[in-house]
């Protein structure tokens, strides 16, 4: 197995999987088919005809139906792509350790004779309703196993990708504490897995499964590819993949057609209560939905999963496109808003923002404006970036006395470059009138989102490569407000603050009244220039 890294942002990857049967372009999504039954559902030819070139299937099923005979998975599903098998962990989720027996050499050794691409050892999952003590022994266990299975695993890794899934559940200490560990297997396991985020899915607890994957992703190798089991629905793909994910695999395309739910990339909705399809599918243009609901079942269930599949196919490009443009992010925005609980799961992921940062693409084919839309836009791995070079640009100014006068300006969003807008124009005009020598005079620009950027690095990118809208949130101008008082307060020297009223975080009013709170204005002349609407 080969794995290439193509394109970056944020945490996210576009890559290359090498295997036996072929390449795996990534992030992927794995449809689980039942390997005796899924012509009932959705035939495998069509799962291929809607893009999905690999399933994941049941090794446990397989083995239990067949009495251990001997069997090719690819040949038994009818199925020329790349095929992966699970272990029957989801069994032993669901049915529980008393009712379901798997013992982890046999299945394993029968994975072996299957011949998937990819295979998963007999791990333990962790509930999420599980205790401390039950989490510690589902990680131990899962370690022990991929240990006991090491003799196997070696034997066929020329042929065969061996998944380590990493189980702690949402006792995060106990799932880094099994990914550390899980390190000591990299030269044997050729990916890593997250385990057990299903419930947690289930409920549309998504914010904790950001935390799951962040403290695996954050853990293992960097160079190894990780799965997500269970995540088959389009609100956690993005997030996900901004955090390091590179495939997924679930049932739910099926599971919820079974139910009557249709799926969406803000959520789910229930067929009987809906009027028209919100998508351009081939079974969405061809039908309504009360042509569904006149059918048998068995014929709905089948146009509903082809619907559902296309709905996840849809969004893995939509990421991967975002992922080369470099606009990841503004994707992750887009989708925190189709639903509280996408919006709870990135508000969680900006706890982890620096460690993001971290891994994002410095450089991008072409440099694309950034687009700031609102308070999360703040902590884009770009401004993060870029507010650590400025603080340090400033810091040194400041430290080294090269000026004796500091001049602080409104960066308008609207009219940029900075150093040339009509009103720092104006600003300079009406200080050379005065007499006042521009050279003693640190020039900065102060502006939502950036806080302060001075003028000689305004032509950069991206202080003259972004929009904004004129309405933004009060955390970013109070934000923006006290990274002036700071700077204010640390100069020694005259200070004067341009103000105009095109907008109202640079209107006197507003920055008098928030400025003098914080620093002592007593050598800050606050100057009116005229408004340019």
């Amino acid at each position: 197995m080969e794995f290439e890294v193509r394109d970056k942002d944020l945490a996210g990857r576009v890559g290359r999987l090498k295997l036996r049967s072929g390449t795996l372009e990534t992030p992927a999504f794995f449809p689980v088919v039942h390997p005796f039954k899924q012509d009932e559902d959705l035939p495998l030819t069509r799962v291929r005809e809607l893009g999905f070139g690999q399933v994941i299937t049941n090794a446990y099923i397989i083995m239990r139906t067949l009495g251990g005979r001997p069997a090719r998975v690819g040949e038994l599903l009818g199925f020329d792509g790349i095929v992966m098998t699970d272990s029957g962990a989801y069994q032993l989720l669901v049915y529980g350790l008393e009712r379901i027996q798997i013992d982890p050499i046999e299945l394993a050794s029968y994975e072996e004779v299957l011949e998937p691409d990819i295979a998963v050892i007999v791990d333990i999952p962790t509930p999420d309703t599980a205790t401390r003590e039950e989490a510690e022994f589902s990680a131990s266990e899962t370690l022990r196993r991929a240990y006991l299975t090491l003799d196997i695993v070696r034997r066929s890794s020329g042929r065969i990708a061996w998944v380590l899934p990493v189980q702690g559940g949402v006792h995060l200490d106990v799932l880094r504490s099994s990914a550390e560990r899980s390190r000591e297997l990299l030269d044997y396991y050729a990916i890593y897995a997250v385990g057990s985020p299903v419930k947690a899915l289930e409920k549309y607890e998504l914010w904790r499964v950001v935390d799951m994957v962040f403290t695996v992703r954050s853990t293992v190798p960097l160079d190894k590819p990780l799965h997500l089991f269970g995540g088959g629905h389009p609100l956690i793909i993005p997030i996900a993949v901004a955090l390091g994910v590179d495939f997924f695999d679930s049932a739910s395309y099926v599971l919820y057609a079974r139910d009557g739910r249709y799926m969406t990339p803000y959520g789910t909705l229930r067929l009987e209560q809906m009027s028209y399809f919100p998508c351009d599918c081939p079974v969405c243009r061809r039908y309504e939905p009360a042509d569904l609901l006149e059918m048998p079942r068995s014929e709905r269930v089948r146009l509903l999963a082809e619907h559902n599949l296309s709905t996840i196919g849809r969004t893995v490009r939509e990421v991967k496109e975002a992922i080369r443009e470099g606009r990841l992010w503004e994707l992750l925005e887009r989708f925190s808003r189709y639903h509280p609980s996408a919006r709870e799961a990135f508000t969680r992921l900006l706890k982890y923002v620096r460690w993001v940062e971290r891994l994002d693409s410095r450089f991008k084919g072409a440099t694309r404006g950034l687009f700031l839309v609102e308070y999360t836009s703040y902590w884009r791995p770009e401004l993060v970036r870029h507010r650590n070079f400025l603080r340090r640009y400033v810091e040194d100014r400041l430290s080294r006395r090269l000026y004796g006068n500091l001049l602080l300006v409104p960066g308008d969003p609207k009219d940029k470059p900075f150093a040339e807008s009509r009103v720092v124009r104006a600003a300079l005009e009406v200080l050379r009138a005065r007499g006042k020598d521009l050279r003693t005079y640190l020039k900065l620009a102060y502006t939502p989102y950036f806080d302060l950027v001075p003028l000689e690095v305004s032509y950069t990118y991206p202080y003259s490569q972004y929009e904004t809208s004129r309405s933004l949130s009060r955390w970013l101008v109070d934000r923006m407000v006290r990274r002036v008082a700071e700077v204010v307060s640390r100069f020694g020297g005259r200070v004067v603050v341009v103000t105009y009223r095109r907008y109202r975080w640079s209107s006197r009013d507003f920055l008098e009244g928030g400025l003098c709170k914080l620093v002592d204005c007593g050598r800050v002349e606050f100057l009116e220039i005229q408004d340019y609407n």
